[in-house]
């Protein structure tokens, strides 16, 4: 079936032009059958008040502008449309923007691309105008390219690697306070059930890795890119653990110092902006690693467990906690959206993979534990929260990047749920000279 004669529905605006009669410019609905296949799932249409798609359809796509037309037809893929979407030239309809999950997994699933032939590809340019494939400035949220970023230094320098975590997490400390809740904790949650409140599943998970790692009072904790300190403050005040945290964002640091503050726990717990790199070399009786892994380099892993094993007294556990790749064969940088919105310079690396390294680094690897549907669940919490507090999300940090992180927590919801990534926590420990660990014949936690 071509392009031209395939039916999308009465209200279509036509194509073609009669025979005989000038060729009009194509429409946004011309561009839409170009590059897609079989019957839409969504209904689209555009700004020149063409349309494509069942009348009916519950999900919605609008593009309003010419610049968001050039957004898709420039970079094609999921980076043109967050383009398009964060910039407010594409609107969704039937979800709300703080959680579109519904749309992304219906276009995941329904819609079928296809690549325009050269005869189609050609005439759409010559009718659209060749200005139309220069790409529009990309919005202000939107990281620089990865060899634009050689500025800060190379991949996973200190100059670029706080930069990046700046971009992420300094967004503002008031906006994740009403996306993450009261446990101010972006990590994966441990639910019991599906029915657990998000705060009940935080604190079941800083109970795990509490029990994973042994803690007890007394005991010296290290964690590193500890967020707003909620795995220090859990330990110092449940556990009675002298617990040090370290973070690249500065915003996150005088956050986490003010609560430990707030709460009295100045005696037993301190979260510095500082490097892990940089942390005390002195030796720890525990260390965790809550949501790192991720951002240091997958070719950094070997010095990554070093140095984490280095501060390790003999016979302590490290207890790593971080989001993989499904398997060892998937490419470790992420994709263009998450890169340029989310996580620059992100990388993952399968659970394979980290566990190698780990033994590798000199530390015994005892258990390992996949948290992938709990990171699912995670997400629509925070979802939840996103939509919840749209209005001030929005005042906080303006509607863009607002709407960045309602496409990126909803679809990185999905790909939990599809197990295209996972969320791994690994269990090690320092052994002596004779392979003395101290670690029991079977595992001292409840799971």
């Amino acid at each position: 079936m071509s392009l031209i004669d395939r039916e999308q529905g009465a209200a279509d605006v036509p194509s073609v032009p009669p025979a005989g009669s000038r060729r009009a410019t194509p429409t946004v609905a011309d561009v839409v059958r170009a590059v897609t296949a079989g019957a839409l799932p969504v209904r689209i249409t555009g700004y020149d008040g063409s349309t494509v798609g069942p009348a009916d359809a519950e999900i919605t796509l609008a593009v309003r502008t010419e610049r968001g037309l050039s957004y898709l037809l420039t970079a094609p893929g999921d980076l043109g449309m967050a383009r398009a979407y964060v910039s407010g030239d594409l609107e969704l309809g039937g979800v709300h923007p703080g959680d579109p999950y519904e749309a992304l997994r219906v276009l995941k699933d329904e819609l079928k691309l296809r690549p325009p032939s050269l005869a189609e590809g050609l005439a759409l340019v010559r009718g659209l105008g060749w200005e139309r494939l220069m790409p529009p400035p990309p919005p202000p949220q939107e990281a620089a390219p990865r060899w634009k970023r050689m500025v800060n230094g190379l991949r996973h320098s200190r100059t670029r690697d706080s930069t990046a975590i700046s971009h992420h997490y300094d967004v503002s400390n008031a906006f994740y306070e009403l996306v993450l809740g009261p446990s101010m904790t972006y990590t994966c949650a441990v639910f019991r059930s599906p029915d657990d409140t998000l705060e009940q599943a935080q604190a079941a998970k800083y109970d795990l890795v509490a029990g994973k790692l042994g803690l007890k009072p007394g005991m010296r904790l290290l964690d590193v890119g500890c967020g707003w300190g909620g795995m220090v403050r859990h330990a110092a005040r449940e556990y009675g653990v002298k617990a040090l945290g370290v973070t690249l964002s500065r915003a996150q640091a005088q956050w986490a110092q003010a609560a430990i503050e707030r709460e009295g726990l100045s005696e037993l717990a301190e979260v510095r902006h500082l490097d892990y790199r940089d942390a005390p070399r002195e030796q720890f009786d525990v260390i965790s690693s809550i949501g790192l892994t991720e951002h240091i380099g997958v070719r950094n892993y070997p010095a990554y467990f070093r140095a984490l094993g280095g501060r390790l007294r003999v016979g302590g556990r490290l207890l790593n906690h971080c989001i993989t790749r499904a398997d060892n064969r998937a490419p470790h940088r992420s994709g263009a959206f998450i890169d340029r919105y989310v996580f620059p310079d992100g990388e993952l690396a399968g659970p394979g993979r980290l566990i190698s390294e780990i033994h590798d680094a000199g530390l015994e690897v005892h258990h390992e534990e996949n948290l992938r549907q709990h990171y699912a669940l995670t997400l629509a919490g925070w979802c939840r929260n996103l939509v919840a507090h749209w209005d001030e999300c929005v005042a906080e940090v303006g509607q863009g990047t607002a709407r960045v992180w309602g496409l990126y927590m909803a679809g990185s919801r999905l790909a939990f749920e599809r197990n295209e990534i996972q969320l791994h926590q690994v269990l090690a420990t320092r052994n002596g000279p004779r392979g003395a660990n101290g670690y029991p014949l079977r595992p001292d936690w409840s799971a």
